[in-house]
């Protein structure tokens, strides 16, 4: 049999998009993700005048028959707005006689971030060494395959800071997989998010991952997040629930857009508690260093102090410690 091969290079934060995208439109099933191989360039490449832009490729097979050109063409229009921006090259098609073996896709799948952290579709077979910590994820909706820079910094945070007994806040869980390395990690987590799709998803993360024992899962924001419609621009949302800050929490960690960290600051201190026993920490990721010196004087005045930072490409995460009273 013969298939129609849809192929897309995509920078590090265009891959999210771009399976969303895919997913919202039924093409999830046959994704398959790999790193970008730069092309042969010649003399041009050796004397180092072409530098890589690209970092992920994303192949999409479909069946090649009467309705193949229909569905590419389709695909191909849904995806022209990341180009336009400068996110992804043009949608690749054409016709092969087979997919890739599951040998291929499985090395091509496996994702390593910080010293511990393993990134593995569901179902993939895997014998773990010692250390490793494997966080399981299925295709979804929702944000978080810890392929885009800010997924990836918090896990470096988080291996970096969490500690086990920890209370955890995660605000914006999306995919679930912060929530899922924090409880791997021994700590306990209320996974919040204000969209169903991204609880259902947290939820199957949670399950796949056997640490329902360790995290609850909760549609809702924290305090005034509450009033801020959807976080990412999409459809509004209505009757959010809102999760009170009353120094509840040791640690915090929220993947979400800059403006809604500028606006939760009050309600971050208010959230953390103060003990002996753990410090009270804030890592906060979702945004580029166009936020940076906002960020730096909205925590500053709400009582934070810069601990750390984890910088990758234009993309950053940081890490504040609230000032002891």
């Amino acid at each position: 049999m013969s298939w129609m091969e849809l192929s897309i290079d995509t920078t590090n934060e265009a891959v999210d998009w771009v399976c969303t995208l895919l997913a919202k439109n039924n093409y999830i099933n046959d994704v398959h993700i790999r790193k970008y191989i730069e092309p042969d360039l010649g003399e041009a490449a050796e004397q180092g005048n072409v530098k890589p832009y690209w970092t992920f490729s994303i192949c999409l097979y479909l069946p090649d028959d009467v309705y193949a050109n229909t569905r590419g063409s389709e695909i191909a229009n849904l995806l022209s707005p990341l180009e336009r921006t400068g996110l992804s090259s043009t949608l690749q098609i054409a016709i092969v006689e087979e997919k890739p073996t599951d040998a291929e896709l499985a090395s091509s799948l496996i994702r390593r971030i910080g010293q511990k952290f393993v990134v593995l579709s569901a179902d993939m077979p895997y014998s773990s060494q010692a250390e490793e910590i494997i966080l399981r994820l299925k295709p979804s909706l929702a944000f978080g395959s810890g392929l885009h820079p800010a997924t990836i910094l918090s896990l470096k945070l988080l291996e970096r800071y969490i500690t086990p007994a920890m209370n955890v806040l995660d605000l914006g869980s999306g995919s679930g997989i912060l929530s899922v390395a924090i409880a791997k990690l021994g700590a306990n987590v209320l996974a919040l998010d204000n969209d169903s799709i991204a609880v259902q998803a947290t939820q199957d993360a949670v399950h796949i991952n056997g640490v329902e024992q360790q995290v609850t899962v909760m549609e809702g924001s924290l305090e005034c997040g509450s009033e801020l419609g959807h976080w990412m621009g999409g459809d509004s949302i209505n009757n959010v629930s809102t999760v009170e800050a009353k120094n509840q929490f040791d640690l915090i960690v929220a993947n979400i857009p800059g403006r809604v960290h500028i606006a939760l600051a009050a309600d971050y201190q208010k959230a953390l508690r103060q003990s002996n026993i753990h410090a009270s920490l804030l890592i906060l990721a979702g945004f580029t260093v166009d936020y940076e010196a906002d960020l730096a004087t909205a925590f500053t005045e709400a009582g934070f102090d810069l601990v750390d930072c984890e910088r990758q490409d234009e993309w950053l995460a940081l890490a504040y410690r609230l000032k002891a009273k």
